[in-house]
């Protein structure tokens, strides 16, 4: 267990139904504009990477592919043995853009190529029992990923996920957080040391690392802040 690490939450790029508001997009992927931003997002934590000792990741497509390319160089030094594929990061609404796909679905494809998918049990695209939707259960499974972070021997700990379960990571003692989260975003924490060792164990925001996109859901603007944007990995 290391409660001193520095935890990196990112969230993913912007994605197809960001920009159509069509939910009914099934495990929406990136845009071609959210490919440009995850490659940004790549150059401007180019100081993290060296440091990255273990990389999670919701399961659907969109962060995956995020991760793929937004920490690539992170990958490359460390293996895809050290991605680790966490259902329980995925998004909160039960829409078809928010459920991921079963683990025979996505195997092959090239942005989950090398990764251990194992993880993806039968009932992680349900949205029902641990993975339902409604408040409390939100907030139970968001526990569990602060509890999962706190438990990691890692000193520095990348979580790649969605802008709505990660204002619920970020919960603290009043509820979920109300600051949105850019698209490409990325943002240091750790915990906080009043709660460290309660089953809270609250995080606490340190510093705002990078952000490729806007807050607006549409995200039509980026700033690429290093390098020419160019997707790395296999998106």
């Amino acid at each position: 267990m290391a409660p001193h690490s520095r935890i990196i939450l990112t969230r993913h790029a912007q994605a197809e139904h960001n920009v159509t508001f069509d939910w009914n997009i099934l495990d929406a992927p990136l845009t071609p504009l959210g490919r440009k931003q995850a490659a940004s997002l790549a150059h401007q934590v180019a100081h993290l990477h060296d440091e990255v000792e273990v990389i999670a990741t919701s399961p659907l497509t969109r962060t995956v592919q995020t991760t793929r390319s937004g920490w690539a160089p992170a990958i490359k030094r460390l293996g895809v043995d050290n991605v680790i594929m966490l259902p329980q990061a995925q998004e909160v609404n039960d829409f078809p853009c928010d459920t991921g796909r079963p683990r025979n679905e996505v195997e092959g494809e090239p942005h989950f190529e090398g990764f251990d998918l194992s993880p993806l049990t039968d009932d992680w695209t349900s949205k029902r029992g641990f993975w339902a939707p409604d408040d409390e259960t939100v907030a139970k499974r968001a526990q569990w990923v602060r509890q999962w972070l706190r438990s990691r021997p890692e000193k520095t700990i990348v979580l790649v996920a969605h802008g709505d379960i990660l204002r619920r990571i970020v919960a603290g003692p009043a509820g979920p957080s109300k600051v949105m989260w850019n698209n490409a975003e990325a943002r240091i924490y750790t915990f906080d040391p009043e709660f460290v060792d309660a089953d809270e164990c609250f995080l606490d925001e340190k510093k705002v690392v990078a952000a490729a996109g806007g807050y607006d859901l549409t995200s039509t603007e980026m700033d690429i802040k290093l390098g020419d944007g160019e997707p790395d990995g296999k998106l």
